[in-house]
């Protein structure tokens, strides 16, 4: 089944609400893949029109990042270029692990009883945030060490229903860095962890020579709202860590989690 444009439209703002907020854009966008599905009467979608529509999706939230943080961008690139190696070492968990998984667990990866049990660890992982104590280090001066074990934490997010900034920002918490810093590495962070991935999801579908069945202007229209919502859920990210309310999202997270589940154990027809 081809995806109407309503349905990117959906799915273009669960990835813009999710991919920054800490509550797990793959784990909802396999939640809401699932419900689509349920709803309708027709075929299931294909891999391709879902691989296909997540792409633009996550190079709609990329760009989002990087207005949101352009200054931050150009500053790497002028004066902070030591952070430019603390991104590399960050990133080589994700690098690592992520084709490994991409290509070998593909299956399981769209399983909505996992995305639903792990949105109940990032329930947990987001409640140990209250018991971080009082921070004050930058991630400009923090050590490879450090970047290295955030990236660990990063890695962790392929698991759908594990939020990626939920984590990278609770492991910068606990690691010292202040909230400030912690929310701002770990967006810094998802630049090349989000480019690589959509890249590596490209190449797979140009070898697999499969067609393209969605018109470019849905695409375009998915991308452009993933962007615009992306804009705004990191603005009211900064915002909220900075008040100290991350826990808040453990609610969501458990309600949803605990849902789903709920609905693919004992509620499903299947």
């Amino acid at each position: 089944m081809q995806l109407s444009l309503w349905q990117i439209i959906l799915l273009a703002i669960v990835q813009g609400v999710a991919e920054f907020l800490p509550i797990s854009s793959s784990g909802h966008l396999v939640i809401v893949a699932a419900f689509l599905t349920s709803v309708s009467s027709a075929e299931q979608p294909t891999a391709l029109d879902v691989t296909d529509i997540n792409i633009v999706l996550h190079v709609g939230t990329l760009l989002s990042i990087l207005v949101f943080y352009w200054w931050r961008v150009v500053g790497l690139l002028r004066e902070d270029r030591r952070v430019i190696g603390l991104l590399v070492v960050a990133t080589v968990p994700v690098a690592i692990v992520g084709p490994i998984v991409e290509m070998s667990c593909e299956e399981i990866l769209s399983n909505p009883i996992l995305a639903a049990s792990m949105l109940l660890v990032t329930a947990a992982l987001l409640l140990t945030v209250n018991w971080c104590r009082s921070n004050n280090e930058t991630y400009q001066r923090m050590s490879h060490l450090k970047a290295f074990l955030i990236g660990i934490a990063q890695a962790t997010a392929l698991l759908p229903g594990i939020s990626r900034s939920g984590s990278t920002i609770t492991a910068g918490l606990h690691l010292g860095l202040s909230r400030t810093s912690a929310a701002t590495f770990s967006f810094l962070l998802a630049i090349p962890a989000i480019a690589g991935a959509a890249t590596l999801k490209l190449i797979k579908e140009l070898a697999s020579e499969s067609e393209y069945t969605t018109p470019i202007s849905h695409l375009t229209i998915g991308a452009f709202v993933a962007f615009v919502v992306g804009m705004l859920s990191l603005g009211l990210l900064v915002k909220w860590l900075e008040q100290g309310r991350l826990y808040w999202f453990s609610v969501w997270c458990f309600v949803v989690g605990i849902g789903m589940l709920a609905w693919q154990l004992w509620l499903s027809p299947q």
